[in-house]
C-alpha cells in the first residue's frame, strides 16, 4: 500500500506519494501522468519521508538548492531509471538537451524515447525533468506544463546569480 501527502507551493499543490520508507512520487496536482506509478490502494498520511521532502521543497521554494535528497525509489523500466538517474545529475540551475541524455546513456539516437522517459518522471523537482531542453536550447514539453517549467528555470537561474554575489 502507498501513501500520500499534500504540499502546497507556490505553483500550485503537490502531491508526494510513499511506500512507507521512500518517496515514489512527487506531482503537481493534475499534471500530465499525475499518480502513473501510485498504487491503486493508498491513504492519506504524514511520515517522515514527507517531513523530509517538505524541508526539501521548503528550501527550493526559497531559492535555495537543498543540500540532500529524500530517500527515493524510482518506479520505471530500467531504461526509464537510467533517464531519471542522469536527471539527478544535472546541476541546479544548469540544462542539459535530451540528445546529451541519449549520449550519457549510448543510446544517441534515441532523443525520443528520451522524452517519453523524462514526461513519465514520477518524482518532479527532486529528478530535476524541467531542466531539460530542447536540441537549440528552446523550452519543450513539461508534465507540469509550460508555465511552471519557465518560472521553475527562470528562479534557479535568478538564484544562482544571486548565489555568486
Amino acid at each position: 500500500m502507498d501513501f500520500i501527502s499534500h504540499y502546497d507551493s507556490p505553483l500550485g499543490g503537490m502531491s508526494m506519494a510513499s511506500d512507507g520508507t521512500y518517496l515514489v512520487g512527487l506531482w503537481f496536482d493534475g499534471q500530465k501522468h499525475y499518480g502513473d506509478t501510485l498504487e491503486k490502494k493508498y491513504k492519506e498520511c504524514d511520515l517522515p519521508i514527507f517531513d523530509h521532502t517538505r524541508r526539501w521543497l521548503e528550501l527550493y521554494f526559497s531559492g535555495k538548492d537543498p543540500d540532500f535528497t529524500p530517500a527515493l525509489f524510482m518506479r520505471g523500466t530500467g531504461f526509464r531509471r537510467r533517464v531519471w538517474e542522469i536527471l539527478i545529475t544535472i546541476p541546479y540551475g544548469q540544462t542539459m538537451t535530451y540528445g546529451e541524455i541519449a549520449k550519457g546513456i549510448g543510446k544517441p539516437g534515441a532523443a525520443q524515447a528520451i522524452g517519453n522517459a523524462v514526461s513519465h518522471n514520477p518524482i518532479s523537482l527532486i529528478v530535476p525533468c524541467h531542466r531539460v531542453l530542447g536540441a537549440d536550447g528552446s523550452l519543450t514539453g513539461y508534465a507540469g506544463g509550460m508555465e511552471k517549467k519557465r518560472w521553475l528555470l527562470e528562479r534557479e537561474r535568478d538564484s544562482r546569480k544571486l548565489s555568486k554575489r
